[in-house]
């Protein structure tokens, strides 16, 4: 862009607030800055150009640098006039054409003066261009997708030009000013750029449009409808829908302009779930996004059918950025691919940021490149979002041909164990065939000499069934005694060692194993259903994970069977432990650690410490009141202490 040197002083501000423009045949584009125009609001729409030429309103125009006040309308209701100073070189015969960006302005009307100068006590008179979205694509005065408006050469002379723009969105007044001599090469460059653009979305859309035809993934429909209504838009943005597709229909171009965001937010929303298989991996987030989507797209078309805020940009932070952080949650839970959602969305969201701060009115970057800049995020994003999908696909085809590749395998090995069983059945039958032959002459010989013995072999059945029913008898009576000597000699036991005279060898054949003690203490601590939580107090239980513990139903808590009893942590064997117990008991705590070491093969130290918690155990049982003399060794095994002990070290 060739820059405009700004010659001439700044005019009074009562007069002519706005800088004035001076063009010349060096030039032949240039964009035109806050200084270069001042603005008047009117909220009644009733002004005329003669009104805006009377010195009562032509002083309350007011230059937008400085002001605060940002170049774009802030009420939808109110009309707004911009007024443009030029200064045409002398020797400068080409005209040139002023542009504005903002193919969405509902009416805009350019006032130009006529040539000649004005007679005197008289307004200079104008003649108008009015065009605008709101009406057919004819009006406009030339056949292009923005409004462009003539400024005819005026040699050395200083003309004033007025714009009247009325809109029901926020409009830009962001303009650029053309030579004859660039503004085709422009034009050219720009149409060019967009068949590009258009090119490249119809491609992606054909190309996907296929792969859904052949592999019936219905995330390609998604993506080919995203990228539809994303064309939609940016036909409905850059005015190339309403001068191609409906020039004859403005009431289509301003609904498709409402619809087409809010179409796109639902086709990408249907594309990002099942991109992202949010339903199987988010459940919670994903009935949260169609909350979030759905009442986001009610409140758009509230507003753009009712309400005509200008503000509905803001409604659609909501629901992209809950859909970038349900992609940011995919790519963490493993879904690789959603990488490159998050990429194509941050470049559109960059691209984003500056559309909006020309809607605001806020001068944020803005040149030619920042105004096309979401034209090459979109196209960035379709083609990211492509190989992404791609990648899923080819993903869970890898995913599928491994799983073939190991089904295959595993057959291949059935096959070929069918076969040798096979070979090996064959073989069999063979050695089969081989042996009937074989028993075949065998049977021949063996039947005379068997018939000879059958008669001899029946006289001996009759004989031995006789002695087999004695036998029978004389076995039912050895069983029945067996019994009875075992249950004698287990009860023997059992009261030798009440009697306190079985020795380490004796006992350890009644309790001959960890798994026996531990059975034997949880019957002394459960019995009869007598089980209660430690931690909640629940009465139902379940067997646990560990041998002979119990698992609460309630809080899942499990307690061992040794938890609450003197054998709760101890450090070597439960069988000499429970025998420790045994001695002790029966000698009444007079038994030495020395020796309680010796006979159970322990260090004198462990020995000792354990004597020392079995006799306070015997303590607190003599004064227990129901204590009774002779009482089994039994009950000191379920000893109190070790109810507090659980309390205050937790779970073993």
């Amino acid at each position: 862009m060739v820059l405009l040197s700004l010659l001439g002083a700044r005019r009074s501000a009562a007069a002519t607030p706005e800088d004035t423009l001076v063009i010349n045949q060096a030039l032949n584009e240039f964009y035109l800055d806050e200084n270069y125009y001042s603005m008047l609001e009117d909220p009644t729409g009733r002004l005329t150009i003669a009104d805006l030429q009377a010195p009562a309103w032509s002083r309350r125009f007011q230059a937008l640098r400085g002001s605060g006040h940002p170049p774009n309308s802030q009420h939808p209701s109110s009309t707004y006039w911009l007024r443009l100073t030029v200064r045409h070189a002398p020797a400068e015969t080409a005209a040139w054409y002023l542009e504005l960006y903002d193919s969405h302005i509902g009416g805009a009307v350019f006032f130009r003066p006529k040539p000649g100068p004005a007679q005197p006590g008289q307004a200079l008179a104008y003649d108008s261009v009015a065009t605008g979205a709101s009406l057919p694509f004819a009006t406009r005065p030339h056949p292009y997708k923005n409004f462009l408006f003539d400024l005819p050469p005026r040699p050395g002379q200083t003309a004033t030009y007025y714009l009247r723009l009325r809109s029901d969105t926020r409009t830009s007044f962001r303009a650029m000013l053309h030579s004859s001599a660039g503004l085709i090469p422009e034009l050219s460059v720009q149409y060019w750029l967009l068949g590009g653009f258009y090119g490249i979305l119809f491609i992606m859309v054909l190309y996907n449009l296929i792969l859904f035809l052949f592999l019936k993934e219905k995330t390609y429909l998604y993506y080919v409808l995203y990228v539809l209504s994303g064309a939609l838009l940016f036909l409905s943005e850059d005015g190339l829908g309403f001068q191609y597709l409906w020039p004859g229909e403005p009431g289509l171009n301003h609904f498709i302009g409402a619809a087409a965001p809010v179409l796109l937010l639902l086709t990408f929303a249907t594309y990002a779930s099942g991109f992202l298989d949010t339903a199987s991996r988010l459940p919670a987030l994903h009935r949260l996004g169609h909350w979030v989507v759905g009442g986001s797209a009610a409140l758009l078309v509230l507003d753009a059918a009712v309400v005509h805020s200008g503000l509905s940009f803001w409604l659609y932070l909501l629901p992209y950025g809950l859909l970038y952080y349900v992609g940011w949650r995919a790519y963490r839970s493993g879904l690789q691919p959603a990488r490159y959602l998050l990429l194509g969305q941050g470049l559109v969201a960059t691209s984003l940021t500056f559309l909006i701060m020309r809607k605001l009115g806020i001068d944020f970057y803005n040149n030619a490149y920042t105004v096309y800049s979401l034209y090459v995020a979109f196209v960035l994003e379709v083609v990211t979002l492509s190989y992404a999908l791609g990648e899923k696909i080819k993903g869970m085809m890898d995913t599928t041909l491994l799983t073939q590749h190991r089904l295959l395998k595993q057959l291949r090995k059935k096959h070929q164990a069918q076969d040798r069983l096979v070979e090996q059945m064959r073989e069999n039958q063979e050695l089969k065939d081989q042996l009937n032959s074989e028993l075949e002459s065998l049977v021949a010989l063996r039947t005379a000499e068997l018939r000879h013995q059958n008669e001899t072999v029946a006289t001996q059945n009759r004989e031995l069934l006789e002695a087999n029913g004695l036998l029978a008898l004389q076995s039912a009576a050895i069983e029945k005694l067996n019994g009875d000597l075992s249950r004698d000699l287990h009860a023997e036991k059992a009261a030798r060692i009440e009697a306190r005279e079985v020795d380490f060898g004796e006992f350890s054949q009644i309790y001959p194993d960890k798994g026996a003690c531990l059975r034997y203490l949880a019957d002394l601590k459960w019995a009869n259903g007598g089980y209660r939580c430690r931690k909640c107090g629940h009465e139902k239980s379940c067997e646990a994970r560990e041998p002979h513990a119990r698992r609460c139903t309630r809080c899942r808590y499990v307690e061992s069977a040794t938890a609450g009893t003197l054998l709760q942590k101890c450090k070597f064997s439960i069988v000499k432990a429970l025998y420790a117990v045994f001695l002790l008991h029966a000698h009444k705590g007079s038994y030495s650690p020395s020796e309680l070491a010796r006979v159970l093969e322990l260090r004198q130290a462990t020995s000792w410490a354990f004597a020392q918690k079995v006799l306070a155990a015997l303590q607190r049982r003599r004064l227990a009141p129901d204590y009774e003399d002779n009482e089994p060794w039994t009950h000191v095994l379920l000893d109190a202490t070790a109810e507090v002990e659980f309390a205050e070290t937790g779970q073993e």
